[in-house]
């Protein structure tokens, strides 16, 4: 039976419209970098700037100017989150319906601490869950388990009661290294295909269809 769920934030309870990508082109353009297409920022969500940037950047970026774009695009990403983060339909109600049953719901997340927490409190959110992973916690980022594993050992968890659930495969792959059970969602995937080749233990369509999976 499942009573821990370790939930991806971004594009797997919420939408954030095109905010990361308008601020990851921003950010490009105002330092003078050869700006990414769309398809190239959605490909890189589910882990932080501070890789996914040099990755698709045309450049070589050294630390430093990693740096400066991932400062520039978090400063312009702040400026759009709060009017464009939206939950999905059937979200509340499954949280709701989780949280009745005494589930232990945790984000781990590729977003810093501080910013999670800020949407979640925008959303009315934060209540659900008892703890939040940003990327600022970890030694290693997603699809590293590291954020998991926290957890895990913070509140004594077993793995075999815990699932991952989240839009991209960097979460799968994360959930599969952390030894616990993996749940794809699609209603907002970039890429449903690449998040079936990890062969999660679960694959879901929407919201509400996660309820049912801690009876299998």
């Amino acid at each position: 039976m499942l009573l821990n769920y370790f939930f991806d934030f971004d594009k797997t309870l919420a939408s954030s419209g095109d905010a990361s990508v308008k601020a990851t082109k921003q950010a490009f353009q105002d330092n003078g970098l050869t700006v990414p297409t769309t398809d190239e920022i959605l490909d890189f969500m589910g882990i932080p700037a501070e890789v996914s940037f040099p990755k698709m950047a045309a450049e070589p970026l050294d630390q430093a100017q990693t740096q400066k774009v991932v400062d520039r695009f978090r400063e312009v990403y702040s400026d759009y989150e709060l009017e464009s983060t939206k939950l999905y339909p059937g979200i509340q109600a499954m949280l709701d319906k989780l949280t009745q049953r005494h589930k232990n719901l945790f984000i781990v997340s590729s977003k810093q601490t501080d910013a999670v927490d800020r949407n979640l409190n925008n959303l009315k959110i934060r209540h659900y869950f008892k703890d939040v992973v940003g990327c600022d916690q970890v030694d290693h980022y997603k699809p590293a388990p590291d954020g998991i594993l926290l957890l895990l050992d913070k509140y004594q968890l077993q793995k075999e009661d815990s699932v991952m659930i989240g839009d991209a495969r960097y979460d799968l792959q994360m959930g599969k290294a952390a030894g616990v059970q993996t749940c794809g969602v699609t209603w907002d995937a970039f890429d449903v295909e690449s998040l079936k080749r990890e062969h999660p233990t679960y694959l879901i369509d929407a919201p509400l269809e996660l309820l049912p999976l801690d009876q299998d």
